[in-house]
Parts: structure tokens; sequence; C-alpha cells
């Protein structure tokens, strides 16, 4: 940037208080990176979702953000934070001081739900400082010459789910859409509905822990011997393999009102579905149909809601995001019931999703005048999400009380927001690696490899020879799952190969594995083809094989004989498209099953050297990194 040219719009968003802390950045209306920090760190989910981690910011993908846009924290505008701590305080502190127990035993009913909340309330308010103040050393180069006292960006704190709202419809591929977010928990909600139309959002209501439909189905995880807030996906392959014979008994305590109010009532899981699963041992009929009556109850639950908000909102497409919205099967209801023409559902739904959506929200504001603007609002710290407020301070704000409250910009109830000019056609927004980087790693490591021309057709070989592939190209995807740039690939031809896969990947045996194909090929292979434009481009929809189909491709169905398909474009993986088109005239059958490039607990690798310690300490054939091959 010259000293004449205009200064860019930078803006940060930022997703810590919980799990799944990540970093998204927009340069003048446009998203051009986005990471998990469990990439850089190989710390799964980045963190456990406790209040004591509450104070550790994604630095490492920050750090990858700015250097993606050649800058520094000095030059960015906006920092957005995807939580509001006032609105999670309340009144529970009229002083700006509370009470931490040394020991939770000491802990006695009163305002707080927990005896750590102050804890994660004063970690959360401190981000700020901790954002300057508490930088790894080995990442100071990009933080350097920012003090908290005079940071020269103004900080904001977003409401959870209208980061997670915002996610969706200013991604979404609709000029207007009802927006849904199903997730766990926020600073209040667990459920927000709104409407976009117009470069206006306006919100319709929210549900309010302790009822949540994630909060729920969290428990149930937990119930069945997995990890909460990480493992609920595995309850949802489970859910295929029971019959739902308990589902009458959790619609007892799940009471679905009017104006897409629900209840979750107390329930003792294990007075009524008997003891607890111990992790690890063996999965009988019992746990697999408490799996499928979770399951089968959440799809009701969902249907009804959507119901409600059609009627509500007179639009006919639906977006989005929570991180109930990761459930593929739920998202399949939806999509077939006809109830929306289209579904769309932001690929990072869970909280990594809310960084991308804080940055969305300021960016669409600050662009539109209205961030920078605000009056003091010392005695309504944080503005009603129904208005689109974001409680916003300068560098001390947070501190010193004063804040001011971000301008909403209503009109008749709805928050004028500025043209967008960018959506999510695509996930690819982490870091890419050069083959020059590649190789010099390779030859460090004194490895043996060879460099191809044609990655696609010498990959295509391999696959045709029954090979299992690490493949790792291009820049990494953004949220859960592995999208044809960091994935293992199979051929789906042999019976044999998804067993092959849970072994390679210490996965329990009932995990199913998910094809690609691509996007032109989708209806020659699977149906409904024509359902939300004919593109499943982030894995989160399941179809059915066509007819006469499934024999050719055993290891890419699920036992219920549905897929997960996942659908490529040319146009924003030209390599993978090429390499199942490739595959396709090789072997006659077009498709690949995809999983993510990693083993049980630990993140999909995100760095060539991952890539190569992952390659080296399982079973893998081969690794094709770059225009490299590796094999065994």
């Amino acid at each position: 940037m010259t000293a004449t040219s205009p200064r860019r719009l930078l803006t940060l968003g930022i997703n810590a208080s919980f799990h799944d802390s990540a970093a998204a950045l927009m340069v003048d209306g446009e998203v051009i990176a986005a990471a998990e920090e469990e990439r850089f760190t190989r710390v799964k989910h980045g963190k456990r979702p406790v209040p004591f981690t509450a104070w550790e910011l994604p630095y490492h993908a920050i750090d990858f953000c700015l250097k993606e846009a050649g800058a520094t924290l000095g030059d960015l505008a906006h920092v957005a934070y995807s939580f509001d701590p006032r609105r999670f305080l309340g009144d529970r502190a009229p002083d700006g001081r509370f009470t931490l127990p040394l020991q939770p035993s000491d802990f006695e009913a009163g305002p707080w739900e927990n005896p750590w909340d102050p804890l994660f309330a004063a970690y959360v308010m401190s981000a700020p400082r901790l954002l300057t103040d508490a930088v790894p050393h080995h990442l100071r180069k990009r933080f350097a010459g920012v003090r908290h006292a005079d940071a020269p960006y103004r900080w904001h704190f977003v409401p959870h789910h209208l980061c997670h709202q915002a996610s969706a419809f200013l991604a979404a591929p609709f000029s207007s859409c009802a927006v849904m977010t199903l997730d766990g928990r926020g600073e209040q909600a667990s459920t927000c509905y709104g409407r976009y139309r117009d470069h206006r959002y306006e919100a319709l209501g929210e549900v309010h822990v302790p009822h949540s439909l994630g909060l729920l189905y969290e428990r149930v995880t937990s119930h069945l011997g997995f990890l909460h807030s990480s493992d609920e996906y595995k309850v949802m392959a489970m859910a295929a393999l029971g019959t739902p014979r308990y589902a009458d008994l959790l619609r007892e305590h799940l009471v679905v009102d009017a104006d897409g109010q629900y209840r979750t009532l107390p329930l003792d899981l294990t007075a009524r579905f008997g003891p607890a699963r111990v992790p690890g041992s063996a999965m009988g009929e019992a746990y697999l149909d408490l799996a499928a009556s979770l399951q089968d109850v959440l799809e009701e639950t969902a249907l009804r809601l959507a119901v409600w908000l059609r009627e509500r909102t007179g639009e006919d497409r639906l977006a989005m995001a929570g991180g109930v919205a990761l459930n593929c099967v739920m998202n399949s209801r939806l999509r077939d019931a006809g109830i929306f023409r289209e579904v769309w559902v932001q690929p990072a739904a869970g909280d990594a999703g809310t960084a991308l959506g804080a940055a969305l929200w300021v960016d669409a504001l600050a662009r539109s005048g209205q961030a920078d603007r605000g009056t003091d609002t010392s005695t309504d710290a944080a503005t009603d999400v129904a208005t689109g407020g974001t409680m916003t301070t300068k560098a001390r704000g947070s501190e010193d009380g004063k804040t001011s409250g971000t301008a909403s910009g209503t009109t008749d109830g709805a928050v004028l927001l500025a043209e967008r000019r960018w959506q999510m056609d695509h996930a690819y927004l982490g870091p890419a690696y050069s083959d020059e980087e590649i190789e010099a790693l390779l030859q460090w490591a004194q490895l043996r490899y060879r460099k191809v021309e044609n990655v696609a057709a010498e990959t295509a070989a391999l696959l045709a020879g029954n090979k299992i592939i690490g493949w790792f190209q291009g820049r990494m995807e953004f949220g859960p799952r592995a999208l044809g740039a960091r994935s293992l690939l199979a051929s789906p031809v042999d019976p044999a190969m998804q067993a092959r896969l849970n072994e390679l990947k210490d996965r329990e045996d009932f995990r199913p594995v998910a094809p690609a194909v691509n996007r032109e090929d989708l209806a020659d292979w699977f149906e409904p083809a024509e359902a939300n434009g004919g593109e499943s481009p982030f894995m989160l929809f399941v179809y059915n094989v066509k007819p006469g189909r499934g024999e050719r491709i055993p290891s890419a169905l699920h036992t219920d004989r549905t897929a997960r398909v996942q659908t490529v474009d040319a146009a924003t993986n030209p390599v993978f498209h090429d390499l199942l088109q490739a595959v396709g005239e090789r072997t006659g059958v077009p498709v690949l099953v995809n999983t993510s490039f990693n083993v049980r607990g630990e993140p999909i690798v995100g760095t060539p050297k991952a890539a190569l310690e992952a390659f080296f300490s399982t079973p893998l054939d081969a690794l094709v990194i770059g225009s490299f091959i590796l094999e065994k």
C-alpha cells in the first residue's frame, strides 16, 4: 500500500470463548482467510470448553490471517469477538466485581449457574488486553507495536448467536432467506431465528438455555460414552444402527410450543434408559436405540420449528448455522420436507464459524457507516440482539466501563447492512504451501519422493490399485469436514475399504466414510440430485444411492444405504475435480471415498510436517502432497 492509496478496511473475527477457537479476516467486504486454531497447535478443537481456557485466543490462526493479508495487528480497523460478556453477566456484577471460590465445594446457589462462571466472564472481558499482551513469543512479529491502551482498531463484543446467524445469511448464496441457528448455548440463547431481505436483518426470536437441542444432544452423547462438544457426529452415525423405541420417552421431555419456542424438561437419563455406557465398551442394542431415538426426535423438532419459521418469514430459502446444523441427517430431512425450496448450511456451522460471522457482521456495519458511531450506553452495556446491537469498545473499554453501543441502523425493526461483496462458494480459506516449501521439507527430512507432472493421472493409478492415499493439496478447508484439500482418499469399489479406513484411523467400526463425486456426475449415482440446485459442496446432506449403483460403491454407503455426499466443482477445486475425472476414466466409477486426513483424537493435518507425521505413523500407502508422491 502506497502513501496515497486508500486504507483497506480490515476486520478480524475471533472465536475463543468455548471451543473450536478460530479466526477469520475480511478485507474491504471480502473474506480472504479463515482457520481453526487446532490445525496449528494440534490440540483437538483448540481447547476444551471449560472456564479455565476462555483466556486462550487463537493466536496462530490470527497470525495466519494477518499473514494472508500482508498485514499486522496495527493495520486492523475492527476486531470482532463472538461473545458478549455483558449479555452473559446481566446484572450479576453491578459494581464490576464478583467472588470466585477457591474450592467448588464452597459454591452456594446464587446468581451463577457454575462456580467458575465469574472466571469465565473475567477472561472474556480481558480479551482485548490478551490480544496484545499474551501473544506467544514466536508469533510476536505480526502483533508487535500495538499496545492495549492505545490500540488503533475498534473492539466489538458481538452476541454469540448473532455471529452464528450472520455466518449463515451473510455467506449463503441467497439475497433473501429465513435464518435458523441451532446450537448448544451462547450467552443466554440456544436457538435463534431471523430473516434477511434487502440487505436488512431482522431478528425474530430466540430460545434460552437451559432449553437447548444442542445441550440435550450433548447429554446423550456423554451418556453413550463419548466426549460431549466433540463426538456428537458419532451418535448421529450410531442412529442408523438402532430402532427409535425410546422416542416417545424423549418426546415427553421435549415440548414444542408456539412461536418457535420449545422446552427441554428435566431428564434423568440413567433412570429412564439405564446406566451410562463405559467409554470403549461394547455398543449394546439399548445404546443404539437411544441414539436412534434422539436423532428421530431432533429431526421432528427441527421440522416443526422450520414450519413455524417458514410461515413467519414468508421466505422459501433457509440458511442455517450452529453446531446442531452439522447434523447432516437432520439437514436432509429439512431439505426433503419441502418446507423450503432450498436449504443452505454454513460449512463451519459450529463455534469456529462464529469467527466468520463476527467479522461479516461488523464489516457489514462498518461499510454502511455504523460500526464507528455510537453513544454512551453504560447503563445498557449490551444492546438487545433483536436490534442487531453489539457492545463496542475502544481498546480500554472493557476495563474502564467506557463502552459505546454500535448504532444499529434499524428500520422497522430490521438492521440495515451494507451490500454484500462476497458469498461462500467454497471453504478453502486456510493456508496453502508451495511446491518449493514442500520440497525443501522433503529434502531436509531426507525422504524418498518423486515429482510428477500430472498429479491427477498418477494418483488415479494408485487409487485404481486399491491404495489408500493421503491427499494434501491447495488451501486448507475451514470447518470440520475434509473436502478434498486435507483428505484420505480411496476407491469405494472394494467392500472392505470402509473397514480398512476405520482401522487406519483407529475409529469405531460403525463409522461411515463419505463419497465425493463431481457435480456433473451426481445424478448418475445419487438422489435427489436436483435438490439444492444439484449441489452439496460441504458434505452436509445425505443422499440415497440410485438403484443398481450401490453394488459398485459399497464402501461409500452407510448401513442404511445412504451416503453423505460431497459434490466437487471444477471452479473451486480443479485438482480434486481432475482426480475424480481421471479415476472415472480409469475404473468406470467416478466416485472416491473421502474422509479427513487425521487419526482419532487428533485434528485434521494442517501443515506438510503434520501430513508427513500422519503418513509415517499409519498404514497409509502413499502421500500425494503438492506435486510430490511418497510411497511405502
